[in-house]
């Protein structure tokens, strides 16, 4: 007997309750059984990919209670007692523990105990997986049961479609005539076939193992079948780490010829991991590359090797030269880092580095090891690092320790010319309670060191021709030289007290009186090689000084509000009192080589770059900032200033063993001109130009009286970001300063630019071109494609090997090629191991 009850919407419990529990099961099976790999799937009939356009998705809710009533609406439901069945029909929609499932009819057999719903059913879970299909029949365990002309919509937007799909054993869903794709269907034409898609006859999914196979699969583009597997298998999406081959990479080096990469991932624990890869070269053979990675509960570390047995070492000895490390029949590096947290605010770690040659990592353009030394993405690596630290960070607080060894890229690096660090120290704290109304800080630095020969550097343009401070030479003089690391070893411990406090008046002035004493203590231990007692007395063992320091920098801002934006104008002036610095040429200079006068440290009390120089002296710093901020107009800024020397020895004047402060503009009792302007008027464009101008006078890098405001260093750097459009802009000319080692004038432009031809394509480059020797030294073209699918980029770099004095071009095309769920091209994060 049949006993329809029209248009109803119910809660079902009692005995109905057991057609909730089966209509629970079937949503479970399309979350445990029709959900297949996050990389594969196949494709047969195009059509079957046809989905209706789909809603947005809900935000995922908080599970239901497993009591919760199962609702049903439908346009009918009859109940058949003699065949013990309830069907709903019309309509259905079946809501039960955040699940939907909507068909034209839905009958549940309480004999047989299976669930069927049929015509245009759509099963939507929590976690936004819909399955349409026309038939879909399920035992009330649900291991076993069947979909007639399934397709699957997944979270992750990836796709599945089949003819029949089938559940065996509660454990293997296979689909017959399965296709898998990653890719949306076509806006204009929905049965068109996607971008990328994989057919193939059978796709198992194997829910125990959480695998997915395929039998039969060929891998079609734009519909046109490219390339066949008969067998092949990918971890399902529920998967985050699986062992097993990644994306092939395709690149082609000056030095080693075309080469194929082929990675391979072993997910050997959730907090442990191995990559290797074997890349075979058309010039040099094959070469080897491993990846370990470790998490632990405390850090991570890892350990990089890479190797290689070179077939034809004779190009590298026509380039390097036949004694050049780089010629040899094995070449190869390793290394290693990692860091560990002691507590929430200690942590140590280290780096390291062994390598054969200096330039095996750029001849083989091994990226993964140069990234490490290359912290702001130059593209160039100067040097390896190997180095244990220990850090701590309080509020206010910060402490460094570390020893390091440097290893030189450069051709022309002399490896013992390089000073080993052990250690370096820094301290610094400022205190939370005032002191006198004001703020006190300290800091301290402690540096050891050692080189084992003696490094000069040439002065003279005869000097360089000639080669007359090559470690040995005769000639090594003062006149000729510098000596920019002294042989032997070398410790100094300062420190330094600051204290300063600012008033502010009531017509907006700002007062800053400070003080700042310092003081440092060296021991030298230096080696009398040829010519270094030209520089300094090698058997000096002790020497000292301190430099107290008082001033008061004066500020007043002047601001003014105008119905087209805000200016202020702030008059800024500094006054430091001192004695001279002492000692100079005395201490060895490690870390103070450079003084680059410049608008970012004209207020600073000491230009210096490092601890091994002081300033003395008398100074007044002077300047003027200007801003505004107009309306739809942007923001404007320009700071314009010098120094003066009041009395006592200029520091900038006095030379020590490597002339710091020579040329510099502020060698002179009046200082050149610096200054900066930046503009931006909006988050779109940026233009920043800076420079240093000459005071006038005589130019010795010149050799000649030069007017004033000659450019002595200018800097443009200019970034846009506008419609389809990234631009950037960088040119630098800096004149010869041949007292501190540069000996000609450098001017360099460096551009780069983007620009979205399409939605998808991307064209890129930049180049760096010299101007003084009319030659480019880098370039980098790239034209990449990328949708919601797929990634293709093609690169053409050209980097060049410093073996000599000539560098050496090298030419790199990379390929890179993923399709999106397929086995990305990179290592998946580890957790840690508790």
């Amino acid at each position: 007997m049949v006993r329809p009850i029209r248009p109803c919407v119910a809660g079902f419990r009692g005995h109905v309750r057991a057609g909730a529990a089966i209509l629970a099961a079937l949503l479970a099976f399309a979350a445990h059984c029709l959900l297949v790999p996050d990389p594969a799937a196949a494709q047969t009939n195009t059509s079957l990919l046809h989905f209706p356009p789909r809603p947005p998705l809900p935000k995922p809710k908080s599970p239901a209670p497993s009591d919760a009533p199962m609702l049903l609406q439908a346009t009918e439901i009859r109940y058949d007692y003699t065949n013990n069945t309830v069907s709903a029909v019309g309509n259905v929609q079946i809501y039960y523990n955040g699940s939907t499932v909507e068909a034209d009819e839905v009958i549940y057999d309480q004999k047989t105990k299976r669930l069927q719903a049929r015509g245009n059913v759509r099963m939507t879970e929590p976690d936004g997986k819909i399955t349409y299909g026309q038939f879909i029949d399920l035992s009330d365990d649900y291991r076993d049961g069947f979909v007639d002309s399934l397709r699957l919509e997944t979270a992750d937007d990836t796709r599945f479609a089949a003819a029949r799909a089938d559940r065996v054993k509660g454990n293997y869903t296979v689909m017959q005539n399965g296709v898998y794709t990653a890719c949306e269907p076509c806006k204009d034409d929905p049965k068109k076939p996607p971008l990328w898609q994989i057919e193939a006859a059978r796709i198992i999914h194997d829910s125990g193992e959480k695998m997915i196979y395929f039998e039969d699969a060929r891998v079609e583009f734009f519909g046109v079948p490219l390339m066949y597997f008969p067998f092949m298998s990918q971890p399902d999406p529920s998967v985050t780490r699986k062992s097993g081959f990644l994306f092939p990479n395709i690149t082609y080096g000056t030095a080693y010829g075309a080469g194929v990469e082929i990675p391979y991932f072993w997910a050997l624990a959730p907090n442990y991991d191995l990559s290797t890869s074997l890349m075979v070269t058309s010039k040099e053979g094959e070469l080897f590359q491993g990846v370990w990675r470790q998490r632990l509960m405390d850090g991570s570390y890892s350990i990089k090797v890479a190797g290689i047995f070179q077939q034809d070492p004779g190009y590298f000895a026509g380039r390097d030269g036949v004694n050049s490390p780089t010629a040899n029949l094995f070449r190869g590096a390793v290394q290693t880092a990692g860091q560990f947290a002691i507590t929430d605010k200690w942590l140590w770690g280290w780096t390291g580095l062994l390598i054969t040659d200096t330039q095996f990592l750029y001849d083989y353009t091994l990226g993964q090891f140069l990234a490490s030394f290359d912290p702001f993405h130059t593209g160039v690596a100067t040097e390896g690092v190997s180095q244990v630290y220990l850090t701590g960070v309080g509020d206010r607080s910060y402490f460094d320790i570390r020893s390091i060894y440097y290893y030189g890229f450069s051709g022309q690096d002399i490896q013992a010319q390089i000073p080993i660090i052990h250690p370096v120290l820094d301290y610094s704290n400022v205190l939370a309670q005032p002191v006198a109304g004001g703020e006190l800080s300290y800091k301290f630095n402690l540096t050891s060191l050692t080189r084992q020969q003696a490094e000069f550097d040439a002065i003279t343009q005869n000097a360089a021709v000639n080669d007359l401070c090559a470690p040995g030479n005769v000639n090594i003089t003062k006149a000729n030289c510098l000596l920019r690391g002294m042989p032997g070893t070398f410790s100094r411990a300062s420190g330094e007290v600051d204290w300063r406090r600012t008033f502010v008046t009531d017509t907006g002035q700002m007062i800053t009186p400070f003080f700042v004493a310092r003081g440092d203590a060296a021991q030298l231990d230096l080696l009398n090689q040829p010519g270094v007692s030209n520089f300094i007395n090698p058997n000096e063992s002790e020497v000292g000084r301190a430099m107290p320091a008082v001033g008061v920098e004066y500020r007043y801002p002047f601001v003014d509000v105008e119905p087209w934006g805000t200016q202020t104008i702030e008059p800024i002036a500094q006054v430091i009192l001192r004695p001279n610095e002492t000692q100079i040429g005395k201490f060895p200079n490690e870390d103070a080589h450079s003084v680059v006068f410049s608008d970012s440290n004209l207020f600073s009390i000491d230009k210096f770059s490092g601890w091994d120089r002081v300033e003395g002296g008398g100074r007044v710093n002077a300047g003027i900032d200007y801003t505004a901020q107009v309306n739809k107009a942007g923001y404007f800024n320009v700071l314009f200033g010098q120094s003066y020397q009041l009395y006592g020895l200029n520091s900038y004047s006095a030379t020590d063993l490597t002339n710091t402060g020579l040329e510099s503009g502020l060698d002179k009792s009046v200082s050149d001109y610096v200054g900066r302007i930046m503009y931006q008027p909006n988050q779109v464009f940026s233009f920043t130009a800076r420079g240093r101008f000459s005071s006038g006078g005589f130019d010795p890098g010149l050799g000649e009286n030069v007017a004033a405001f000659t450019p002595e260093r200018l800097e443009f750097e200019t970034r846009a970001n506008f419609d389809r459009w990234t631009l950037q802009f960088m040119y630098g000319d800096y004149a010869a300063q041949p007292e501190i080692g540069f000996l000609n004038r450098r001017e360099e432009l460096l551009t780069g630019a983007s620009v979205k031809l399409t939605q998808n394509w991307v064209l890129l480059g930049s180049v760096r071109y010299d101007l003084v020797a009319h030659e480019f030294d880098q370039t980098r073209f790239g034209i990449g494609y990328t949708d919601d699918c797929l990634l293709v980029s093609l690169n053409f770099i050209t980097s060049y090997t410093y073996t000599g004095t000539t560098p050496t071009p090298n030419d790199t095309v990379m390929l890179q090629f993923s399709l999106r769920t397929l086995g990305p091209n990179e290592l998946k994060p580890i957790s840690a191991q508790f």
